[in-house]
């Protein structure tokens, strides 16, 4: 029984609100924004948005709960997960790093780390950086507990992608060695130098992993698709009192709006890095292979149709979801995050940024995402009504209906929570009508049956399951047949 969603710790739901008001072309703009965003929240967004152009700032807010629970609104100050926008710290350390004179952008890894394969010798600091290295993107999850020998040693043994300095391919994992490279030449801990010398001469407070002295009453709480709570990064990482490997220095820091409108200032102002230093961290080094960007250091580099230049990055964890994006020669910043995430969502930064750009734009309005709309339905509606609801996800979410992942991880939570088992088991039966030959789905139409009580449906699923190749299901199978 496949389980994408299977941490779930909280519910909650929004209903769907057609008539929000929405924005008006020749409304000005920080109201235009405003109301969109605005309308979304009523429709599940929950993040917060900071626009500057030319020193002026046009809106910085935060819709929605950081904490529902408290009832905690988000705000300029609320601390977010601001996942891959890590890089561009680790970036600016490195190049900081280069400013004292303390390791060069040519320098080959093997530097700084003995006893690596031959294959591995001669990655650069500058590969790693533009993401050239042709290490893989990961070797674990961000949480996983591994020592950094091990973590090292297994990174050093994987099988390269392609030949370093040849090709761009994304990878989380070179920047975690970023980030030693940083601890070996500074001598600090990752962290300390980041907070040394860059977050205290921007004023940044509130931005870290454990340093920093959280204001923990401002801590934006995760809620996965709007309805899976999972909390706030912080809390883990002090529970833990340590960052993995696998997140350090390649994601994972939190910050506030507030700080992070700091940190373009001190970048803007030349307060971290020296103009030389700046223009080398935005430069585009090598194009992606889909061709409509290059990466600079820790920063997306594009040149727009006015040839200006515009950077930008995306991080997100699957629950929060952060963007940044700048046009240096314009002098346009946006700054966007959601504590909240979902496809519907992900992408308002760039929506605003539309609107920032075209005084015509008007984006369609912000929908509630699939997951949040069907729980919230089978709370209202008893299980009779199923085929309603599937006619209404048809008509509404028709990409999101065109697979089984939906109804199986939504009747998999519900399996999980005890709660509106009979729904969940009539998910279940409409997935396996749908795509009858998918083992893993009769699989879970067998727990559902058994949690329903109906043991020989149970156990004719299981055995359908087995039969198109779904072996997980046999010790089910095997335990409801002894207990006959």
């Amino acid at each position: 029984m496949n389980h994408p969603l299977g941490l779930f710790l909280a519910i909650t739901f929004t209903v769907v609100n057609t008539f929000a008001q929405q924005p008006s072309a020749a409304a000005p703009l920080n109201s235009r924004i405003d109301s969109y965003l605005s309308a979304g929240s009523e429709n599940g967004f929950s993040g917060a948005i900071a626009v500057v152009k030319n020193g002026e700032t046009i809106i910085n807010k935060g819709y929605g709960l950081a904490n529902k629970d408290t009832q905690t609104a988000n705000t300029p100050n609320t601390i977010f997960d601001i996942g891959s926008n890590t890089k561009q710290f680790t970036a600016t350390a490195i190049l900081k790093l280069a400013e004292q004179g303390k390791l060069n952008l040519d320098d080959p890894v093997s530097k700084y780390f003995k006893n690596l394969p031959a294959d591995k010798q001669n990655i650069t600091i500058h590969q790693l950086l533009t993401h050239t290295a042709g290490l893989p993107d990961a070797i674990g999850n961000d949480f996983d507990e591994i020592t950094r020998e091990e973590f090292f040693k297994q990174l050093f043994a994987t099988e390269l992608l392609h030949e370093p300095g040849t090709k761009y391919s994304y990878s989380n994992i070179g920047y975690s060695v970023l980030g030693r490279i940083i601890e070996i030449t500074s001598e600090q801990p990752y962290e300390a130098f980041l907070n040394q010398y860059l977050f205290t001469p921007a004023g940044m407070k509130q931005t870290g992993y454990l340093l920093p002295d959280w204001d923990t009453t401002k801590l934006a709480h995760g809620y996965n698709r709007n309805v899976l709570e999972t909390g706030s990064p912080v809390t883990r990482y002090r529970a833990s009192g340590d960052i993995s490997w696998h997140l350090n220095a390649n994601g994972g820091i939190n910050a506030s709006q507030k700080d992070l409108l700091l940190w373009y200032k001190a970048l803007k102002g030349n307060t971290i890095l020296t103009p030389e230093s700046f223009k080398k961290l935005t430069t585009p080094y090598i194009s992606a292979p889909e061709g409509n960007y290059s990466y600079g250091y820790g920063w997306v580099v594009r040149t727009t149709n006015e040839n200006t230049l515009r950077i930008s990055h995306n991080g997100s964890n699957g629950t929060f979801s952060h963007t940044m994006i700048w046009y240096p020669e314009e002098d346009l910043y946006i700054v966007y995050a959601t504590n909240a995430n979902s496809s519907r969502v992900e992408g308002l930064g760039y929506e605003v940024e539309k609107m920032v750009l075209d005084d015509s734009y008007v984006p369609a309005p912000i929908k509630n995402n699939v997951y949040a709309f069907t729980i919230d339905y089978i709370k209202q509606y008893p299980a009779d009504h199923r085929d309603e609801l599937f006619s209404l996800l048809r008509e509404e979410y028709p990409e999101e209906f065109s697979n089984s992942s939906l109804l199986n991880t939504i009747g998999n939570f519900l399996l999980g929570r005890d709660q509106h088992i009979d729904w969940a088991l009539e998910l279940f039966k409409k997935n396996v009508e749908i795509y009858p030959q998918d083992g893993n789905l009769w699989d879970s139409l067998g727990d559902g049956y058994k949690s329903n009580n109906m043991t020989e449906e149970a156990i004719s699923s299981y055995k359908k399951a087995i039969e198109l190749g779904y072996t997980t299901s046999q010790s089910k199978l095997n335990e409801l047949v002894s207990d006959r």
